[in-house]
């Protein structure tokens, strides 16, 4: 069965943002492409979240919209605490490579959400939020873009050191 117009448009809004070719450039996904685990951890100042905690904050607010359009309780992200996680805990390829991974299986895991979606479900709210599913999906995408637009300067800041 095909998908209603809006529910495409959504996954479209988020893919783009995420991990699709889109206008405005570089996507979350493309902003990480190369990036190294010593350039992830790397921090612009004493007390300023690094690339490796931008991942996995999207990665939990991805989870969080998941989450509330599935109608899940708290508590099942994988890692302690929310919102921003300090990382890294150890600089290898293998850490940075799990959290990126992490990254990828909310958004799939917030992409099969929004796919399952009727177009009469897009005005409701969810329980715990304050904003209906379709300004929550929406808002997943804007801060894909502006966290991906952070990493692209972080990178250049790290590549000046």
């Amino acid at each position: 069965m095909r998908q209603p117009r809006e529910v495409r448009q959504l996954l479209s809004i988020i893919d783009q943002a995420y991990n699709r070719p889109s206008w405005h450039g570089t996507n979350l996904r493309g902003s990480i492409r190369r990036v190294s685990p010593e350039q992830a951890a790397c921090r612009p100042a004493p007390g300023r979240h690094n690339i490796w905690e931008i991942v996995v904050h999207a990665a939990y607010w991805k989870y969080v919209a998941w989450r509330r359009l599935a109608g899940e309780a708290r508590g099942s992200f994988p890692l302690k605490g929310s919102s921003w996680f300090t990382r890294p805990h150890e600089t290898s390829q293998q850490a940075w490579r799990s959290d990126v991974a992490l990254l990828e299986r909310m958004h799939l895991l917030l992409r099969e959400a929004v796919a399952s979606l009727a177009p009469g479900d897009l005005a409701g709210t969810p329980r715990g939020s304050k904003v209906r599913k379709f300004a929550l999906i929406s808002g997943v995408a804007a801060h894909d873009v502006y966290h991906a637009g952070q990493i692209q300067l972080l990178k250049r800041l790290v590549s000046r050191r």
